[in-house]
């Protein structure tokens, strides 16, 4: 039970560092596991930046010069569908 002096907001701060202490020392003992999340981390950098510039390009950029432009065929585009 909580201490009355000590409150919700207490218990909760209490609670939320023994929870990061927990993570803080399961991520400084691994030794394995920091090889796979460096892997993981590059992966999810090709995935989300590289991917994406060859896969989706800026066609409304590259076929227009002015955003009114881009906008008008953008609504053009909508209210034909």
């Amino acid at each position: 039970m909580i201490p009355p002096a000590r409150g919700i907001a207490a218990s909760f701060s209490s609670s939320a560092r023994k929870v990061w202490m927990l993570y803080y020392d399961g991520f400084r003992s691994m030794t394995i596991g920091k090889t796979l999340w460096i892997i993981i981390l590059v992966k999810l950098f090709i995935f989300f930046v590289v991917i994406k510039f060859i896969f989706f390009p800026n066609l409304l950029k590259e076929n227009f010069d002015t955003d009114a432009e881009r906008a008008d065929h953008v609504r053009q585009e909508l209210l034909r569908k």
